[in-house]
């Protein structure tokens, strides 16, 4: 994954914004004022931390040697991820969509509501 490509997928998530609040290097994609995502985009190699739930992330990080705890986070919640080409695309656009959903399904329900989030609106009708 590209950075531009990353950042898109951050972007194009209902209320993502990207700030700049540690440095103009690191980008943090943040919905509800909350942060989802942390890349320094002009780094290379490429990498992202991202929220994730306690137990898959120990067995993300035991199956894939490019996820890693969380670098300067709780390694408890989050994951870096080393974009490296290693990972599908698909399986890094999943893991940005599960990091945004842990911190929308904390917002209050007004905002989820605005957000239009599919965890409020329940499952898609067939």
């Amino acid at each position: 994954m590209t950075p531009d490509a990353l950042k898109a997928v951050c972007l194009a998530l209902n209320g993502a914004e990207e700030t700049f609040p540690f440095n103009p290097e690191t980008s943090v994609f943040k919905v509800g004022g909350k942060i989802f995502a942390l890349s320094a985009l002009e780094a290379r190699p490429l990498s992202v931390s991202l929220k994730c739930d306690p137990e898959l992330a120990v067995q993300l990080r035991a199956a894939h040697p490019q996820i890693t705890g969380g670098w300067h986070l709780n390694k408890r919640h989050w994951n870096t991820v080393l974009l490296d080409g290693a990972l599908p695309d698909d399986m890094v656009r999943e893991m940005v969509e599960d990091s945004y959903d842990l911190i929308v399904a904390r917002l209050p329900r007004a905002q989820q509501l605005r957000l239009d989030w599919a965890g409020v609106r329940g499952p898609a009708e067939p």
